[in-house]
């Protein structure tokens, strides 16, 4: 977003935007296959919670490495997109270091937006075990798609505001 940064402050406009791309993750198709969850955290730094368990596993039993790539591209994606509230980013590039085999259990990736804010932007992302302890990091690219948030149903954008809780 124009005037957005990684300070947690935000206005009104701001959290309506992660909420709308928290939405958007939930109903994309790929993410029923996975238990997980996005969470902005504020403006250029994004969360994924997951849980690995066997039906992600390799035949030596820890995780392949669809997992790390899907977990840490979406962490770096949702981390750059914060930044932009028109258009739906694609990635165009992904580094992977795979450091550690990953067991059962939960886990997160973080993405952090990097550097860029007009045609290409970069964010990176580690991604943590259920021990706390580094499995993984990737570093992406990410520009501006030709569509448009709004045109997506998933990007839920509330336009009035919620009643007093009381």
């Amino acid at each position: 977003m124009n005037g957005a940064g990684p300070d947690g402050a935000g206005s009104a406009g701001e959290r309506a935007h992660f909420a709308a791309l928290e939405n958007l993750y939930r109903a994309a198709p790929i993410n029923h296959l996975f238990r997980s969850r996005l969470e902005i955290v504020e403006a250029g730094v994004a969360r994924i919670h997951f849980t690995v368990d066997e039906r992600v596993f390799h035949a030596a039993g820890a995780a392949h490495g669809t997992i790390y790539f899907k977990m840490l591209d979406d962490a770096a994606f949702y981390a750059a997109n914060s930044l932009v509230s028109d258009r739906f980013l694609l990635t165009t590039a992904f580094n992977l270091l795979l450091t550690r085999p990953m067991k059962a259990g939960p886990a997160v990736a973080q993405g952090r937006w990097v550097s860029g804010r007009r045609r290409v932007m970069v964010a990176d992302a580690h991604m943590l075990d259920a021990s706390g302890e580094e499995v993984a990091r990737g570093t992406g690219t990410f520009m501006r798609s030709h569509f448009p948030l709004s045109s997506l149903s998933g990007y839920a954008v509330a336009t009035t505001a919620p009643a007093p809780a009381g």
